[in-house]
């Protein structure tokens, strides 16, 4: 049986905010976002579904940085409380398009990667024994070897990759990110290995380039250098929050139609102080990046270090919310609830790109390296 959402349920939009609640947001901006929701709701986990969304939607949201990235924010956890699918399409297709706008005059790709219809990936991840590399043939760059970690390559019309530009054991190593057309033939992607429960349709599986024709969008190491890359990481943040608010209210449902509950109730209690300082923390880093205390990744750059608190704030509190929802609702909503069962699952694999005691590990590092502590 799956359980049909009401109309107020399905336009719902979620604001990211400090623990003392904002205000109201304007009549137009509510409007807004609870356009997106409806909208987002409607893809129903389709990828195909998920990319036109994330064509439409994309280009309407702020970019990082402007001032609004607050509002970013908010209609990214509105999305991803809607429908994680969703969700991770548009997130990636939002930072590409932010990462182009960041870029240095003149490193931009024109022509038809340029165009309203281009949906694109970002693929930066790095696996061992898959090596990217970007070579120069006369003016023309080209692409050769494997990619690991490509969403919808096969699906997409374009992406940004990282690729590696000095030889193999080179010291020092130098990365610079591409544009690429995926239809080019020289491209095969590989989305066997995809066995995901989660996120089903968002395959993410190795791709091969053999000579493909690149351009280069900034100079080497400026990808992973320029403040927006830490930004890009807090916004997957914000996805996670969304996601984790979509479960908690199937539980919040669950607990105002039964009798007093008290277990329920603690629950619940315990899920909005989660949500409550993962929100915090999510506003706080908005307006950091807003007012350029934000940038650098650099180890204890103020970028690097706060994208590390917030994602690891976020992830704590998606993993309590799942836990928490699982124990009070029970098996019957994964069993019989079709939206609810898929959310859990989406979510459980989506959080995962949080490395959990590694990136703990990482963020100890980070602060023993720091010349000056912050507590």
């Amino acid at each position: 049986m799956t359980r049909q959402p009401s109309e107020a349920e399905s336009a719902r939009a979620v604001r990211v905010r400090g623990v003392r609640q904002r205000g109201p947001a304007s009549p137009a901006a509510a409007a807004d976002l609870a356009g997106v929701a409806a909208a987002a709701w409607a893809v129903d986990g389709d990828a195909a579904r998920a990319i036109r969304f994330a064509l439409d939607t994309a280009p309407k949201l702020p970019m990082p940085g402007s001032g609004r990235t607050i509002e970013l924010f908010d209609a990214l956890a509105t999305v991803a409380a809607a429908d994680l699918t969703a969700a991770r399409v548009i997130e990636a297709h939002a930072d590409a398009l932010s990462i182009l706008h960041q870029a240095p005059a003149g490193s931009v790709p024109a022509g038809p990667s340029a165009s309203a219809e281009a949906s694109w990936g970002v693929f930066a991840a790095e696996g061992p024994a898959q090596r990217l590399d970007a070579t120069r043939q006369g003016d023309v760059w080209v692409l050769h070897g494997r990619k690991p970690w490509c969403s919808l390559a096969g699906s997409l019309s374009h992406a940004l990759v990282t690729a590696h530009t000095t030889p193999e054991g080179a010291t020092p190593a130098h990365r610079r990110l591409f544009a690429v057309d995926l239809r080019h033939p020289g491209v095969a992607v590989h989305d066997g290995a995809w066995v995901a429960t989660g996120l089903t349709q968002v395959s993410s599986g190795p791709v091969d380039f053999a000579a493909v024709p690149a351009v280069p969008v900034g100079a080497d190491g400026w990808y992973l250098s320029r403040p927006g890359f830490s930004w890009g990481g807090i916004q997957v943040a914000a996805c996670w929050w969304g996601g984790a608010v979509g479960v908690a209210r199937r539980l919040r449902a669950a607990a105002g139609s039964r009798e007093p509950d008290q277990i329920m109730r603690a629950h619940l209690g315990a899920i909005d102080l989660a949500l409550a300082a993962a929100g915090a923390a999510l506003a706080d880093a908005a307006a950091a990046i807003d007012a350029g205390e934000a940038a650098g990744e650099a180890v204890g750059a103020d970028g690097s270090l706060l994208a590390a608190r917030v994602r690891g704030l976020v992830a704590r509190s998606v993993d309590e919310v799942l836990t928490r929802v699982g124990h009070a609702l029970g098996p019957a909503p994964l069993a019989l609830d079709a939206r609810h069962a898929r959310r859990v699952a989406d979510l459980t694999l989506y959080v995962r790109q949080h490395h959990a005691e590694r990136d703990d590990a990482a963020l100890g590092a980070t602060l023993l390296d720091e010349e000056s502590t912050t507590w």
